[in-house]
Protein backbone atom coordinates (compact mmCIF):
# COMPACT_ATOMS: atom_id res chain seq x y z
CA UNK A 1 0.00 0.00 0.00
CA UNK A 2 1.28 3.53 -0.70
CA UNK A 3 0.96 5.99 2.13
CA UNK A 4 0.54 9.71 1.08
CA UNK A 5 0.71 12.74 3.34
CA UNK A 6 -0.42 16.28 1.82
CA UNK A 7 1.47 19.72 2.83
CA UNK A 8 1.58 23.58 1.62
CA UNK A 9 -2.01 24.50 2.32
CA UNK A 10 -2.66 27.47 4.05
CA UNK A 11 -4.49 31.20 3.91
CA UNK A 12 -4.29 33.05 0.51
CA UNK A 13 -6.25 35.98 -0.84
CA UNK A 14 -8.44 36.12 -3.83
CA UNK A 15 -6.37 35.69 -6.84
CA UNK A 16 -3.72 34.75 -5.40
CA UNK A 17 -1.62 31.12 -5.47
CA UNK A 18 -0.50 27.90 -3.60
CA UNK A 19 1.29 25.09 -4.72
CA UNK A 20 0.00 21.77 -2.47
CA UNK A 21 2.80 18.85 -2.19
CA UNK A 22 1.36 15.11 -1.72
CA UNK A 23 4.46 12.78 -0.80
CA UNK A 24 4.59 8.96 -0.70
CA UNK A 25 6.13 6.38 0.99
CA UNK A 26 5.23 2.30 0.42
CA UNK A 27 5.30 0.72 -2.91
CA UNK A 28 6.48 1.86 -5.85
CA UNK A 29 5.38 5.48 -6.62
CA UNK A 30 5.33 5.81 -10.22
CA UNK A 31 3.38 2.31 -10.17
CA UNK A 32 0.08 4.24 -9.19
CA UNK A 33 -2.06 7.07 -10.61
CA UNK A 34 -2.64 9.72 -8.07
CA UNK A 35 -5.67 12.27 -7.37
CA UNK A 36 -6.44 15.39 -5.61
CA UNK A 37 -9.85 15.61 -3.94
CA UNK A 38 -11.19 18.63 -2.28
CA UNK A 39 -13.97 18.51 0.59
CA UNK A 40 -15.69 22.23 1.89
CA UNK A 41 -17.94 22.36 5.02
CA UNK A 42 -20.95 20.87 4.90
CA UNK A 43 -20.72 20.02 0.86
CA UNK A 44 -19.63 16.11 -0.31
CA UNK A 45 -16.16 15.63 -0.95
CA UNK A 46 -15.39 16.59 -5.05
CA UNK A 47 -12.76 15.33 -7.64
CA UNK A 48 -9.96 18.01 -8.41
CA UNK A 49 -7.27 16.87 -10.58
CA UNK A 50 -6.02 13.31 -11.35
CA UNK A 51 -2.77 11.96 -13.28
CA UNK A 52 -1.49 8.95 -14.89
CA UNK A 53 1.69 6.83 -13.94
CA UNK A 54 4.20 9.00 -15.67
CA UNK A 55 1.80 12.06 -15.96
CA UNK A 56 1.11 12.06 -19.37
CA UNK A 57 -2.47 12.12 -19.04
CA UNK A 58 -4.65 14.35 -16.80
CA UNK A 59 -7.82 15.14 -16.06
CA UNK A 60 -9.85 18.18 -14.11
CA UNK A 61 -12.90 18.91 -12.31
CA UNK A 62 -14.96 21.68 -14.48
CA UNK A 63 -14.51 24.41 -11.58
CA UNK A 64 -10.35 24.08 -11.72
CA UNK A 65 -9.93 23.81 -15.47
CA UNK A 66 -7.50 26.31 -16.60
CA UNK A 67 -6.57 27.52 -12.86
CA UNK A 68 -4.78 24.33 -11.70
CA UNK A 69 -2.19 22.43 -12.71
CA UNK A 70 -1.65 18.93 -11.72
CA UNK A 71 2.14 17.14 -11.46
CA UNK A 72 4.23 14.44 -10.42
CA UNK A 73 8.13 14.04 -9.87
CA UNK A 74 8.63 9.88 -10.07
CA UNK A 75 12.12 10.51 -8.25
CA UNK A 76 11.17 12.28 -5.66
CA UNK A 77 7.80 10.35 -5.05
CA UNK A 78 6.02 13.82 -5.06
CA UNK A 79 2.91 14.70 -7.00
CA UNK A 80 1.86 18.34 -6.81
CA UNK A 81 -0.97 20.66 -7.32
CA UNK A 82 -0.17 24.35 -8.59
CA UNK A 83 -3.39 26.67 -8.06
CA UNK A 84 -3.55 29.56 -9.62
CA UNK A 85 -6.22 32.26 -9.37
CA UNK A 86 -7.54 31.43 -6.37
CA UNK A 87 -11.44 31.98 -5.15
CA UNK A 88 -13.04 32.14 -2.15
CA UNK A 89 -14.57 29.19 -3.49
CA UNK A 90 -11.93 26.99 -4.12
CA UNK A 91 -11.72 27.22 -0.30
CA UNK A 92 -11.59 23.36 1.43
CA UNK A 93 -9.93 20.57 2.72
CA UNK A 94 -7.21 18.96 0.09
CA UNK A 95 -6.64 15.28 -0.10
CA UNK A 96 -4.49 13.30 -1.98
CA UNK A 97 -5.38 9.72 -2.94
CA UNK A 98 -3.62 6.96 -4.51
CA UNK A 99 -5.57 4.65 -7.29
CA UNK A 100 -6.23 0.92 -5.24
CA UNK A 101 -4.45 -0.85 -8.09
CA UNK A 102 -1.56 -0.57 -10.67
CA UNK A 103 -3.56 -1.50 -13.08
CA UNK A 104 -5.77 1.88 -12.91
CA UNK A 105 -3.80 4.04 -15.67
CA UNK A 106 -6.40 6.68 -14.44
CA UNK A 107 -9.21 7.84 -12.12
CA UNK A 108 -11.83 10.36 -11.28
CA UNK A 109 -14.16 8.81 -8.71
CA UNK A 110 -13.64 8.19 -5.02
CA UNK A 111 -14.39 4.67 -5.63
CA UNK A 112 -11.32 3.94 -7.70
CA UNK A 113 -9.24 5.23 -4.91
CA UNK A 114 -7.44 3.10 -2.13
CA UNK A 115 -5.37 5.14 -0.38
CA UNK A 116 -5.54 8.75 1.36
CA UNK A 117 -3.74 11.58 3.07
CA UNK A 118 -4.78 13.37 6.17
CA UNK A 119 -5.58 16.27 4.17
CA UNK A 120 -4.36 20.17 3.63
CA UNK A 121 -6.88 22.91 4.35
CA UNK A 122 -6.73 25.48 2.04
CA UNK A 123 -8.49 28.95 2.67
CA UNK A 124 -9.37 31.60 0.57
CA UNK A 125 -9.80 34.70 1.85
CA UNK A 126 -12.29 37.72 -0.25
Amino acid sequence: QVHVVESGGGLVQAGGSLRLSCTASGRTFSDYAMGWFRQAPGKEREFVASISWYGRSTYYGDSVKGRFTISRDNAKNTMYLQMNSLKPADTAIYYCAVVKSTGVAIATTEVDFGSWGQGTQVTVSS
